[in-house]
């Protein structure tokens, strides 16, 4: 994968887990109103808008690394929109994993934050839509794949090969 940044490899794992988040949190509050504990069932869909917010830090911190190559072939319009629907996806689903966390709380306290966390779930779906439309509009309207493939293209390297000449 070696010229390959690393960016366009690591945003895919967002967008699967925000169409999973909704899936899991309706499953799990429909084995809930069977009978079952709640905390037990809640703790699946915590776990996944856990690691929706880590692959959202990931996703946003490998498009930063690569602000300065890209903002050299697409508008600045277009970049700047792109980063303010990922930092608005990125904060809003690290809240969203508070709001879920209190599901697992007893009583009416869960089972409040567990309605507003499947809420929470398909306001997010929005959200990500957002950043999805916004990075395909940079790649396939604005050419941003030319950074590293177009004419003045130069060989990239890894990011965790620039890390770690850093230390």
């Amino acid at each position: 994968m070696s010229g390959i940044p690393l960016h366009p490899l690591v945003v895919h794992f967002p967008i699967v887990l925000v169409t999973l988040l909704p899936i899991s949190i309706a499953i799990a509050l429909w084995i809930i109103r069977k009978g079952a504990t709640p905390r037990r069932v809640w703790s699946v869909p915590v776990a996944l808008a856990a690691a929706l917010a880590l692959s959202a830090w990931v996703a946003t911190q490998t498009g930063e690394s690569r602000e300065g190559r890209v903002e050299r072939v697409v508008t600045r319009g277009a970049l700047h929109g792109h980063e303010e629907a990922a930092e608005r996806f990125l904060v809003l689903s690290a809240v969203l994993v508070l709001v879920t966390a209190a599901g697992l709380a007893r009583g009416t306290v869960g089972r409040a934050a567990r309605l507003v966390s499947a809420a929470g779930a398909l306001g997010l779906v929005a959200a990500g839509v957002q950043v999805g439309h916004s990075g395909g509009t940079l790649v396939y309207r604005e050419g941003a794949a030319n950074a590293y493939t177009g004419p003045n293209a130069t060989p990239t390297r890894d990011v965790s090969e620039t890390e770690s000449d850093n230390h």
